[in-house]
């Protein structure tokens, strides 16, 4: 074979769908860096539509003692402690659990309100310029 690289393999790359585009597109919702370093995290989080819908439901407002701030909260400090659990092991893919409360309005205007735990997935990769950055979603996401 005569290229030794992928260009030379596979041609140019005509179209590349990155994180920062997902982010700009709300596939993936970036958390605030503050929270992320209070909770120990020194690289940039993001989650998933799907684990943010967890986070910050639609009807976060009816339930009480719940707020987004709060529910990041839980989440970072539940990836923090497993990965902290694992240290040593050198793993790019942690899957870790986190409970969520959850309310739905019944027949008749009943809320009903349980307990969502979940198990997720967080991957430590390479950013659109090559830096380390978390992603964490759902089972059977990508």
């Amino acid at each position: 074979m005569s290229g030794d690289t992928l260009t030379d393999f596979f041609g140019d790359v005509i179209h590349a769908y990155t994180r920062d585009d997902a982010i700009r597109d709300g596939v993936l919702v970036e958390l605030p860096a503050k929270i992320c370093r209070e909770a120990g995290i020194v690289v940039p989080v993001a989650v998933t539509a799907g684990v943010w819908s967890l986070v910050a439901p639609d009807n976060i407002d009816e339930m009480p003692w719940q707020s987004v701030e709060g529910r990041m909260w839980d989440l970072l400090w539940m990836f923090t402690c497993t990965a902290r659990a694992s240290k040593g092991m050198h793993r790019s893919t942690i899957h870790f659990k986190c409970a969520f409360i959850v309310s739905r309005t019944a027949p008749g205007g009943v809320v009903l309100t349980e307990t969502r735990t979940e198990t997720l997935r967080a991957v430590c990769g390479p950013g659109d310029d090559g830096e380390p950055v978390i992603t964490i979603m759902l089972p059977g996401e990508d």
